[in-house]
C-alpha cells in the first residue's frame, strides 16, 4: 500500500506523495493518455480509450451544466425511526423495492497509516445495532488500511431516490461464525474466486487470473463444500455517527445526523445543507 519507510511524520509522507504526483495544470487533462496493454502475444500495444467518445471540449462545456433538480418530500426528525439502524434498514428496503441496481452497494473509504485516502465499492451483507458488515480478502489493500487505523467511513449512494447515508466509525473483524455463515451462502463460483485471487496484487495479464481460477477449480473439483480461506472474512463498521441526506428543491437539502455521545446515548441533529 505504498507505506513510507523513512522516519518522517505522516504529514511529511503525504507532502512527499503530493510532490511526486502533482495535480495536472489547468487544461492538462485534455491531453490524451496512451494506455499500454499486454496482448495475447505478449507484446505491448497502444490503446486509445477515448476513441469515439465525447470530445474533451464538449465535455468541458457540458460539465458545469450537469445537475439534477430534487423534489423529494420533506424529511424531518419526526420522520426518523427510533434508531439509526432501523432507519437505514427502512431506506435500504425502499431502495430494493424501487429496483435500484445494487441497493446494498456502499462506498468504503479508508486511509493508510500516513493519512493517504482511498475508496472503493463493497456490498453490505449485514446490518444491525452493532453496525454494517461486508466481506473481503484480509490481505487486500483495504484490509491493510483497516488493520492499521481501525476506522472507516461508508456511504450508501441511492441516486435514484435522491438519498444517501453516511457512516463513520471504528472497525473490527466479523466473528468466525459470521464469516462461516455468509461463506456458506456464496455461490460456488464466488467461493472459487476468493481462493484464486490475491486481491490488490499486481497481475501481468488476465490469463494469470484465468489460470489461477482453473487451478483452484481442479483442486476442489471433488469437494461438495469449499472451505472458507483463512485470509477471507468479514469486517464490521460500528458507527459513532450516521447521517441521512435527502435532496430538496433549491439545494436546501435535509440532513439529519445520529451522533453517539459521551453519555453513551444517541442524539439527532439537523445540519445545514
Amino acid at each position: 500500500m505504498g507505506a513510507g519507510t523513512g522516519a518522517g511524520t505522516g504529514s511529511d509522507v503525504v507532502s512527499q506523495q503530493a510532490r511526486r504526483h502533482p495535480p495536472p495544470r489547468r487544461g492538462a487533462w485534455a491531453t490524451r493518455t496512451t494506455v499500454v496493454c499486454v496482448t495475447t502475444r505478449g507484446a505491448f500495444a497502444p490503446h486509445d480509450p477515448y476513441r469515439g467518445r465525447m470530445s474533451d471540449s464538449t465535455l468541458e462545456r457540458s460539465l458545469p451544466r450537469m445537475r439534477t433538480d430534487y423534489d423529494s418530500r420533506p424529511f424531518d426528525v419526526d420522520d426518523l425511526a427510533p434508531t439509526w439502524h432501523e432507519q437505514l434498514a427502512a431506506w435500504l428496503a425502499e431502495a430494493e423495492s424501487k429496483s435500484l441496481p445494487d441497493p446494498n452497494a456502499m462506498v468504503l473509504a479508508t486511509a493508510d497509516e500516513h493519512g493517504v485516502p482511498s475508496s472503493r465499492t463493497v456490498l453490505c451483507k449485514g446490518l444491525d445495532a452493532g453496525g454494517v458488515v461486508f466481506y473481503t480478502n484480509y490481505t487486500s489493500a483495504k484490509s491493510h488500511d483497516l488493520h492499521r487505523t481501525r476506522v472507516a467511513a461508508v456511504t450508501f449512494p441511492w441516486y435514484g431516490l435522491h438519498r444517501q447515508v453516511q457512516l463513520a466509525g471504528r472497525v473490527e473483524r466479523a466473528t468466525e461464525a459470521e464469516s462461516d455463515a455468509y461463506w456458506a451462502e456464496r455461490p460456488r463460483g464466488a467461493q472459487l474466486g476468493a481462493w484464486a485471487s490475491a486481491q490488490s496484487t499486481v497481475v501481468a495479464r488476465r490469463v494469470a487470473l484465468d489460470d489461477a481460477l482453473a487451478n483452484v477449480t481442479r483442486r476442489f473439483a471433488d469437494d461438495e463444500r469449499i472451505p472458507r480461506p483463512p485470509h477471507w472474512g468479514g469486517w464490521r463498521v460500528s458507527p459513532w455517527q450516521v447521517e441521512f441526506w435527502q435532496g430538496r428543491a433549491d439545494r436546501m437539502h435535509d440532513r439529519l445526523r445520529f451522533e453517539f455521545g459521551r453519555d453513551d446515548r444517541w442524539q439527532v441533529r439537523r445540519l445545514a445543507p
